[in-house]
């Protein structure tokens, strides 16, 4: 049978924490990641821990944005850490996204939409104006262009990404509850994984609390 795979966002600079997070999330009923963002991998003792972690399926979360040659060359610096996933923001653009792609190597490289904290009132303050749905589906046709390995989006947006976008479908934004914190474009796993997601991001309802007792909540909440 199938396994449902999750990546688990480890957000914290303690180290012994994360270690925990790795102890406690192991289970045999799914696939599980580790996600590392920004907090981490730029804390004092966060890439010497990813560079010895051994036998883990590891998402490097840097959401690199930034000019072609800059964005290749960052991808280049952290290849000694042996990442399975790691993210650039498709705002970037084609070439940033091209060159970033030739320089991976077997890294898989995943494109960032529009981040789930955004609604559309967020995105015209910015200056978007089109509706957070159409934004989502031309980023995933220009990550297709790139051919980008995999497209991080809210679950709500993966069957209009699905359409032009075939390969792996990561996302965030996802929730036991009706609790959001700092999302506004949520669902449940099961939603998600209905919706099509091949993986999902959970952080705080796994990682806020008993972290073996959560998981088993996951899994009922599957079943």
């Amino acid at each position: 049978m199938k396994k449902n795979k999750i990546f688990i966002a480890c957000d914290s600079t303690n180290i012994p924490k994360i270690k925990g997070i790795i102890k406690k999330s192991k289970t045999s009923k799914l696939k599980i990641g580790y996600k590392f963002g920004l907090e981490f991998l730029n804390s004092k003792n966060g890439r010497k821990f990813v560079s010895k972690l051994k036998n883990q399926v590891t998402f490097g979360d840097y959401k690199f944005s930034d000019i072609p040659n800059t964005c290749s060359s960052a991808i280049k610096a952290i290849k000694d850490l042996k990442f399975n996933y790691c993210t650039i923001h498709i705002n970037s653009g084609l070439e940033a996204l091209k060159a970033a792609k030739k320089a991976s190597g077997r890294t898989r490289l995943v494109g960032v939409t529009i981040l789930t904290s955004l609604d559309n009132k967020a995105l015209k303050e910015i200056g978007f104006n089109k509706d957070v749905k159409k934004l989502v589906y031309q980023q995933a046709m220009l990550a297709n262009k790139a051919k980008l390995d995999a497209i991080v989006c809210s679950a709500q947006e993966v069957k209009i990404v699905r359409k032009v976008f075939k390969k792996e479908i990561i996302t965030p934004g996802i929730r036991f509850k009706s609790k959001l914190n700092d999302q506004k474009r949520v669902l449940t796993p099961k939603q998600a994984y209905k919706n099509g997601s091949d993986w999902l991001v959970i952080g705080r309802p796994i990682t806020n609390g008993n972290i073996k007792k959560n998981i088993q909540t996951l899994i009922n909440h599957l079943a």
